[in-house]
This record gives C-alpha cells, structure tokens and sequence, in this order.
C-alpha cells in the first residue's frame, strides 16, 4: 500500500503511489532533461505515468511541464540563464503521487563544444583549446590552454566541466571549467601513456586506451585524482572511435577489424560485442559523436581504397547491430574529431591523403540521414584533437 502522503485533491491517497524520489535536471538550449527514480511503492496499481513540473519562483511550478512513462522527461521553452528547480510526480489508475521533493536548482546553458591538443598544419603538437557556440553556424574561438602539449587526446565532457586524457606518450588529465574561458588545471594521471578515446554520462568519464592494449580506466567528473580500472577491451586493438548515451559508451572501428564494443558506463566491467562498422577495410581513426540515442562516424582511415573516407554512418545505440549509411562529409579525412549536442553532430578538422591537416568543420542533424553541411572553422587547420560538449548523448 502506499504510505498514504495522498496527491492532487480528487485521488485517493491511499491508492495512489509514492512520489519519486532522486529528481535532477540538465538544462541547455532552453530545455531540461529531468531523471528521477520511480517509487518502489506504486500503490494498488501499476503506475502509468510521470508529470514533470517547472519552477522559476518559490513553489510556483508554472515554468514548464511534460508527462512520460519514464526517466527521463524532456520540458522545453525555457530561457537559458534562468534558474529552475523541478518536482516529479507519479501517476496510477486511482491518482497522482505527492509531489517529489524539489530537485537542486539549474540553469539552461547554451550548448557548446569544446577541442583540445592535437597536431597543426607544421607539424608541431599544440596545447590549444577552442570553443564554439553550436545552435547557429559559427566559428571557434579561443578558450585557453592545456596544461601540456599532446594530440590523440581524450575529451569527456559533463554539463558544466570538460576533461582532456593522455594523448601519445602522456598520462596527463587536466580539466576546464566551461563557463569560463581560461587555462586548464590538473586533474591527475591515467595508468598508461597513449593516445586516448573516451565517454561518459553526467557523473563518470571512462577513458581508453586505443594504442594496442585493452586498457580502460575511469574517473569521477565533479573530482579530481587518479583514474581508476574499468575493465578490459576484448582485444588489444589500436584508434577506435567512441561515442555513446548516458548508459553506454560505444567503441567503434579499429586498425585489426570493423567491430564495434560496448560498455555499461555506470558499473564496471569488459566491452560486448555491438555489431560491426559496415563499410570499408578496418576503418579506423574516424570521429564519433552522439545524442542520447543515435552515434555517428564520420571520416577515416582504410585498409582498401579509398584510403581516405568521407562515409558517415550511424548507429542506434540501446540496440546493437551493424553501422548504417547517413551520407558523406564535405571532404573525405582522417584523424578528425567530433562533438554534438541533442540536434547535431559537429565533424572538426583532420588531414586528407597528402598530410595536409583542415580548419574545417561540418554538421548533420542527427535524427534524419543526408550530407554534412559547412558550420564554420577552426581556430588553425588541427588534427588528432579531442572533441566534447556540455550536451552531448551521455548527459540526456
């Protein structure tokens, strides 16, 4: 039964469920994205669903609402800058929940990527972190800098702060603050000294190592220190790409074969098979990037020819399978890296066949399939960066 605490007026409170509990919200680009934890207690009947309510002011849950059958709800219209707090509650055939308690305050943000390191068109490695705004078609700007210069880095991004891991021959993590522009700071060391991939969802950063061993290690976003083990690949395998929601990370492509792995980013543990990357000859060295429920491969290395790819395709990521087409970048490239928000995928810099290294920068809606589009430029023509945003698929 439930405890009784009774809901709107007109329900029957001792039918009715307990309310959720465990209520977050992630703001940006005008929406929120609300988690919560459905009650254990549903009353005397299965509960059919979840109303999501908005405050801008004291208890006037007025801002913004949506229903949905789970976790989580998305509440549009917005203002970024405004500071919210949301309650959930939970729905059955006799009634409505009390109210949950009120999640911790937020504030949307306008959504923005974030890259890092890499290598330039003269071939020296670079310590440069760059910004761009992502809702309009813009160029990058100048954020600050790394705390060493390294390519083949790993980006992992939480609402509100990037980390950048190892890179060739460096163990380094170091860590930004995203609004704020400025140099990074130390965060600690990984295990291993190679060229990194990573992912995460809102809390944890699995970063891996993508230079012919199986290592992944992670660590606590909000913190600082050592990574910790994760698991292991189910091979030594060398330059896969990586992408994922807020439950798993995908690593997709490699050196050796066309398979793709996946990890539960919330325990620990070794990588499932996924399915497989459907085109070419063991591609690898691709940018991936993703929303909550598609990822994306752009650019590459081959095996076959051609060499150097301009293919983009996609995956579904709560199921498995093998890569589907979407459609072709605005230049066939390796060694790019990507970035995405809910609506697009960003696909930046890279170098074609001749070594000549790009400042160039491509998009394509994720939910629909079709040719990249120009959305504007690098900072200076760059290979080998990490690429993340404050909302990209892991954080929704």
């Amino acid at each position: 039964m439930s405890n009784g605490r009774g809901g709107f007026i007109g329900t029957d409170g001792l039918d009715a469920p307990d309310p959720p509990t465990g209520v977050s919200a992630f703001g940006v680009d005008g929406q929120a994205s609300i988690s919560f934890t459905a009650p254990t207690d549903t009353g005397t009947s299965a509960i059919t669903g979840f109303v999501a309510q908005v405050a801008s002011s004291g208890d006037n849950y007025s801002a913004g609402s949506n229903t949905g059958t789970s976790s989580p709800i998305a509440v549009s219209s917005l203002t970024n800058g405004t500071s919210y707090t949301v309650k959930v509650w939970a729905i059955n055939a006799y009634g409505t929940s009390a109210p949950s308690d009120a999640s911790a305050a937020f504030s949307p943000a306008a959504s923005s990527a974030f890259f890092a390191g890499g290598k330039d068109q003269n071939g020296s490695v670079i310590n440069v972190i760059s910004s761009i705004s992502m809702p309009s078609s813009s160029n990058a700007s100048d954020f600050g800098d790394l705390t060493a210069s390294r390519r083949g880095v790993g980006g992992i991004g939480s609402s509100t702060r990037g980390v950048f891991s190892g890179g060739a021959s460096s163990n380094v993590m170091d860590y930004i603050t995203f609004a704020s522009a400025g140099n990074a700071t130390d965060f600690g060391d990984l295990s291993y000294s190679n060229t990194t991939g990573s992912v995460n969802n809102a809390t944890r950063g699995v970063n891996i190592d993508t230079n012919n061993t199986v290592t992944m290690e992670y660590i606590t976003i909000a913190s600082t220190g050592n990574a910790t083990d994760f698991g292991d690949r189910s091979a030594s395998i060398s330059d896969a790409s990586t992408c994922g929601s807020s439950t798993r990370g995908i690593m997709a492509g490699n050196s050796e074969s066309n398979e793709i792995q996946y990890i539960t980013i919330a325990t620990t543990g070794n990588t499932t098979d996924f399915g497989d990357i459907s085109f070419g000859n063991n591609p690898y060295l691709m940018a991936g990037s993703s929303n909550s429920t598609r990822g994306v491969f752009g650019g590459g290395y081959s095996n076959s020819s051609p060499t150097i790819l301009n293919i983009i395709q996609y995956i579904t990521i709560a199921s498995t399978g093998n890569s589907t087409d979407f459609g072709d970048l605005t230049l066939a490239r390796s060694t790019c890296f990507g970035a995405a928000n809910a609506t697009k995928a960003l696909f930046a810099g890279g170098e074609n066949a001749s070594n000549l290294e790009y400042n160039v920068i491509d998009f394509v809606t994720i939910s629909s399939t079709g040719n990249a589009t120009d959305f504007g430029d690098l900072t200076e023509d760059t290979k080998q960066a990490a690429g993340t945003s404050n909302a990209h698929g892991g954080l929704s």
